[in-house]
């Protein structure tokens, strides 16, 4: 086994992983050890949710542990708050308020009305809270120490928790379709992925036959038209051109 490692936090602290020393570290209802790694979760919503984690102690002996929360990154406006307790509390343990965990790093109190002993064998429950912004996307990183006294840290796990914007449906590709083609009496025009765009019909030497807005889609009658090639040509919303070919043949 490691041993400790031990460090005083400052407002620069650097991100470290920290080795276990006795302790195991698991999602509640796993097994898999994740002391020293990360844990990656997706947020249902905006909503508050938790993320329950058991601290079993196999250190040979009985410990008074604390907490100490260290907010690596977070969006702005995203909260969080954590309760920590024996695995037998009925109340979970001692929860502390986002307004409570006013400091980064912040360490659950050592008053003797919170601590509680752990013995060998026997494990606590860390509930962490997070609360994502309403409409502020993006991920958070958290780490949880765990330590005798909010100095001397015995082990970690960090969080991370994503919080994705909702896909985007797949915009239409800009495009325009014309039919039928050749054609001897009309031509139907129909946009695709813009809703109006302004086309001219010219002949096969360049001369503009006719010139107009289109919304959608339209109709367009070349009876009159002589037999021979002409081109449709259409500005988009983007700045370039589309051009299609149309055969007249009566």
């Amino acid at each position: 086994m490691m041993k400790s490692l031990f460090l005083v936090f400052t407002l620069s602290l650097s991100v470290f992983s920290y080795a276990q020393d006795g302790i195991v570290i698991h999602v509640d209802g796993q097994t898999t050890d994740i002391s020293g790694a990360t844990h990656t979760v997706v947020a249902p919503s905006n909503a508050s949710f938790d993320i329950a984690l058991d601290v079993e102690n196999n250190t040979g002996s009985a410990r008074a542990w604390r907490v100490t929360r260290l907010r690596i990154d977070a969006p702005a406006g995203w909260t969080d708050a954590l309760c920590w307790g024996h695995a037998t509390d009925p109340f979970g343990g001692t929860c502390y308020s986002s307004g409570q965990m006013n400091t980064n790093p912040w360490t659950t109190p050592g008053s003797q009305s919170v601590l509680f002993t752990i013995n060998d064998g026997e494990y606590g429950k860390l509930k962490a809270s997070v609360d994502p912004a309403d409409g502020v996307y993006g991920t958070a990183h958290y780490r949880y120490y765990i330590s005798t006294n909010g100095l001397s840290f015995s082990d970690s796990v960090d969080v991370v928790v994503d919080y994705l914007a909702a896909i985007k449906p797949v915009k239409e590709e800009v495009g325009v379709s014309i039919y039928p083609n050749p054609t001897s009496e009309y031509v139907s025009i129909q946009l695709a992925g813009m809703d109006q765009s302004t086309f001219k019909l010219m002949d096969a030497v360049g001369n503009v036959i006719m010139k107009e807005t289109i919304h959608g889609s339209k109709k367009i009658n070349v009876g009159d038209f002589s037999n021979g090639i002409y081109f449709l040509i259409f500005e988009t919303s983007t700045g370039k051109s589309i051009t299609k070919k149309l055969v007249v043949r009566h």
